[in-house]
């Protein structure tokens, strides 16, 4: 199984590096780690797990995170029912966005930045990804919301890009809280 501290701190210069693009088919080694990282987000969202095994929730984790330069992200969602809507992306692209701008309220987080970050981070409220799935075929998803910002953050992670990159404070009036 996956550890935190296999996951990169932001001060790793991996991190600001833009993966490559992933051909398939995919070997058995990238699969089970896909695999490795869902179950990692499930577990960091049960609350007693993450507490008595001291990790931190997330939603969201890309190869370049682990130190591993290939366009690949997954996303592990708990509803409020308890179910997990559950992503495997590979190769994405943003071919749509809306003219609506949102931010997370709280702010947003990241497995790989250890401290507290003030400031909020402009994002697109919905998003039509282009992506690879598992046997490499072609497909689209459009997303909105909390989904939204997570496929917009694990896609920056893929381009070097840290959502600290992108705090900015002065438009918060032109966008929508959630």
């Amino acid at each position: 199984m996956l550890k935190e501290s296999q996951i990169l701190d932001e001060k790793n210069k991996i991190l600001r590096k833009i993966s490559n693009k992933v051909s398939f088919p995919l070997d058995k080694e990238t699969k089970d780690l896909i695999n490795d990282m869902i179950e990692y987000l499930r577990l960091s969202q049960d609350e007693e797990y993450a507490e008595k095994n001291n990790i931190r929730a997330g939603m969201g984790l890309a190869f370049p995170q682990l130190g591993i330069l290939k366009r690949i992200f997954v996303i592990s969602y708990k509803n409020d029912d308890g179910t997990f809507e559950e992503h495997t992306v590979i190769n994405p692209d943003i071919i749509s966005n809306s003219e609506e701008k949102i931010y997370v309220e709280e702010g947003e987080g990241c497995l790989s930045v250890n401290r507290a970050v003030e400031g909020i981070v402009p994002r697109y409220a919905r998003v039509t990804v282009e992506y690879d799935d598992l046997n490499g075929n072609r497909t689209s998803i459009r997303v909105r919301e909390e989904m939204a910002v997570a496929f917009q953050h694990e896609i920056d992670h893929l381009n070097g890009i840290l959502f600290v990159d992108k705090i900015d404070n002065t438009n918060k009036d032109n966008m929508r809280a959630i």
